[in-house]
């Protein structure tokens, strides 16, 4: 399997994985801290382990810069969730 087939299978995965599970999720979480609700732990792991995934992607990044907005993107809505879901609990405790 040349690296190019390789990085198209696990290009093809990470995809599907972001439209089907990631993505809902996230976008579930910005309705709630949107609400005002706060991050539970749960959440918290789950961004989380988006983030070292995103670090661990890099190589795979560097090599397919068309996915380079896309990831931008991603990792906006995730900083937008973080941030107003640590504003929501400064709230909720002041």
């Amino acid at each position: 399997m040349t690296d190019s087939t390789k990085d198209a299978g696990v290009i093809a995965a990470l995809l599907e994985r972001f439209e089907k599970i990631r993505l809902p999720k996230a976008l579930a979480l910005k309705e709630q801290v949107d609400r005002g609700e706060t991050l539970t732990e749960t959440d918290i792991s789950f961004l989380s382990r988006v983030l070292e995934d995103t670090k661990e992607l890099q190589p795979l990044l560097a090599r397919h810069p068309e996915y380079e907005d896309l990831v931008a993107k991603a990792i906006h809505l995730y900083h937008e969730i973080t941030k107003k879901g640590l504003e929501n609990e400064k709230q909720s405790k002041g």
